[in-house]
């Protein structure tokens, strides 16, 4: 009789846990998350770019930096810029603005990511290609954005 009860009771504890334990061994695919939020013309004539960045990579990072090209009405390439998030520890969500001087936002018609200028994992100040492998894009603004 004490077998049986107490092999329920651990039948039933396995199956509790498994249950209540599913969210936590199930995770979401690593990415870090790069958003062109919104493009305000400045009063000096420029562009305002505000990029929310989120660090779901699963690993703390001492630095995040990516380099981006922005292009004019025209499709030409009209300046590179480094937008640097600095550190972003996991889960951090960091907001951050940048201005193009000289070119208004009604004159700029999309901004790509040229690649990853800066990655490192804080732990052991280890660098790799998760930086662009688990990159996603969006925009909420009128600008494309993307890789």
């Amino acid at each position: 009789m004490k077998f049986r009860a107490v092999s329920s009771f651990f039948t039933a504890a396995a199956v509790a846990l498994t249950v209540a334990g599913q969210p936590l061994v199930a995770q979401d695919t690593p990415e870090f998350v790069l958003e062109l939020n919104n493009a305000a013309e400045t009063t000096a004539g420029g562009c305002r770019l505000t990029y929310v960045a989120t660090n779901r990579t699963g690993v703390d990072l001492s630095q995040a930096a990516y380099e981006v090209a922005v292009f004019n009405s025209s499709g030409i390439v009209s300046r590179i810029l480094v937008l640097a998030f600095g550190a972003l520890p996991q889960g951090k969500t960091r907001i951050v603005q940048f201005d193009i001087s000289d070119q208004p936002c009604a004159d700029t018609s999309r901004i790509v990511v040229n690649d990853v200028a800066e990655c490192t994992i804080a732990e052991d100040g280890a660098t790799g290609d998760f930086c662009l492998s688990t990159l996603t894009t969006a925009s909420r603004a009128s600008l494309q954005f993307g890789l």
